[in-house]
């Protein structure tokens, strides 16, 4: 009876640490620290992608898609950028990826409606945001237009 006991104990510890293990697992967890490398691999191929789709007034579903697909992309990547605030300046960090967010889910909702006069400027702001962030974290490099 006793060795049950001590059974059952030891499965039910064993059940308890598998799903706070996979509990942990569900949080997010940056895969890259550097945020260079973050914004090289994650922000600047998505970035050139738009700025090419943006050039001019798509005639297109094809570069409208395009700027739907790198919008959203830039607009949850705002989110990521939530999770990887400095210690220094955290609420200006907090301030240009809510920024980032909002403009970029601005500019995937124009162009959702084809409006490229509302996407192109949901577009400037987005990237005024992102140079006045440069200037603040990245001492003034990066800057980006339209």
């Amino acid at each position: 009876m006793k060795i049950c006991s001590h059974l059952f104990g030891l499965a039910a510890m064993t059940v308890v640490a598998f799903s706070l293990t996979q509990a942990g697992a569900a949080e997010p967890k940056p895969v890259e620290t550097d945020m260079h490398e973050f914004m090289e691999y994650v922000f600047q191929p998505t970035y050139k992608r738009l700025k090419a789709a943006m050039a001019t007034e798509p005639t297109e579903n094809a570069a409208w898609k395009e700027i739907k697909s790198t919008s959203l992309i830039l607009a949850e990547s705002g989110n990521l950028l939530l999770e990887r605030a400095p210690e220094k300046e955290a609420a200006a960090w907090d301030e240009y990826s809510i920024a980032v967010r909002t403009l970029g889910g601005d500019l995937y909702h124009a162009a959702k409606k084809k409006d490229y006069a509302a996407a192109s400027t949901s577009y400037k702001a987005m990237l005024q945001k992102c140079n006045a962030c440069h200037d603040k974290f990245a001492h003034g490099e990066h800057q980006l237009s339209p």
